[in-house]
């Protein structure tokens, strides 16, 4: 799993894990994420792997006149090519095994971007989403089911530095269901997708977000 420490994916962590799951976390911290050759090194050190969550996500914001490439690719690198650097990576043994699951943690915010700053991002996400489908179709048949979860904005540390109070109510006044989001939320989605009781759901994405877009 990469994005492991981070409160969604120590959410997504502590759920995989109290349903007999032996995780392996790929974070800042064993690798990084943006660097091919390094990650490619971290999934060899893991092995084989049944399930793949790919939670983690940079963040950079800068709105269109901003944009730096560098800081694009870099958005890119670690939101979009890791996920497919690692289903290289663990996918030959899921097929020989004839089980898999990956499951994408992407976001609502590519059906309603709430700032132009989050350029970068967004469009990652919504690349996400397009490469989930287009490995749910090539991985079926040996077994690997590859979906997407997409949260809306859930109260965590990190969100709730950045973003003022009043930007919260006002998204959990949109929702259909007005409750606040937390990682929990999240974390039971992408739980339920990595079951046997999920293998008919792949190439779907599932947003999580109370309501607050429909799609």
């Amino acid at each position: 799993m990469t994005g492991g420490a981070g409160a969604i994916g120590s959410a997504i962590v502590g759920v995989l894990e109290a349903a007999g799951h032996r995780v392996h976390v790929l974070d800042r911290a064993q690798c990084d994420l943006a660097d091919a050759a390094d990650l490619r090194r971290a999934a060899g050190e893991i092995g084989h792997a049944d399930v793949l969550v790919h939670a983690a996500a940079a963040f950079n914001q800068a709105e269109l006149r901003d944009v730096e490439l560098e800081s694009w690719r870099h958005v890119q690198a670690v939101n979009v090519e890791a996920a497919l650097l690692l289903a290289q990576a663990f996918t030959p043994g899921m097929a020989e095994r004839g089980w898999g699951r990956i499951v994408h943690v992407v976001s609502d915010t590519i059906w309603r971007p709430p700032s132009p700053a989050l350029l970068a991002y967004v469009t990652s996400k919504a690349a996400l989403v397009g490469l989930t489908r287009a490995l749910a179709a090539a991985l079926g048949a040996d077994g690997i089911t590859v979906n997407a979860v997409a949260p809306g904005l859930t109260r965590t540390p990190a969100a709730e530095e950045g973003i003022e109070r009043e930007a919260f109510e006002e998204v959990r006044r949109g929702q259909a269901v007005p409750e606040t989001l937390t990682p929990g939320d999240t974390a039971a989605a992408v739980a339920f997708l990595c079951t046997q009781e999920a293998a008919a759901i792949t190439g779907q994405t599932l947003n999580v977000d109370g309501g607050f877009v429909f799609h």
